[in-house]
């Protein structure tokens, strides 16, 4: 009886599978296809709002696209005259062709352009009123 047992014990066939762990979040190894549902579920789950939040887009009046177009359009004349009176209109080297700027301060909107001569060159120094950043453009005269 006793190895009737024994041999009935160890004859059996066992079978078994290894346990795997396997994380969701990418963030730590899971699938990357996870990643849009977790933060969909994260941000569904949240109860905590921006009071400040925008949705990123405000539709702008008719005054405000003219003002920023005329803004725009001015620049770029301003640009485009400075690089031609600088370097010319053709290819090669600049022939100073070109509308000539005079030195002194412009007003675009909320920018203030002041344009002086220097022993560095044409030097165009930009100032936005409102934030108060400031850029300052060094063009080396020939």
């Amino acid at each position: 009886m006793k190895y009737l047992i024994f041999i009935l014990f160890f004859s059996l066939n066992t079978n078994a599978q290894d346990l795997v762990y396997k994380p969701k979040n990418p963030a730590f190894g899971g699938d990357t296809f996870n990643y849009q549902w977790l933060l969909s579920s994260a941000d569904s789950q949240n109860k905590f709002k921006d009071p400040e939040e925008t949705n990123g887009y405000e539709k702008q009046t008719e005054l405000e696209r003219f003002t920023e177009n005329l803004n725009s359009q001015l620049l770029n004349y301003l640009s485009r005259t400075l690089f031609q009176n600088e370097f010319g209109t053709g290819y090669g080297t600049g022939t100073g062709e070109g509308q000539q700027l005079q030195d002194g301060v412009y007003t675009f909107g909320s920018l203030s352009v002041e344009i002086y001569q220097s022993n560095l060159g044409l030097v165009v120094n930009i100032l936005d009123i409102y934030t108060g950043e400031e850029t300052q453009v060094i063009i080396p005269g020939n």
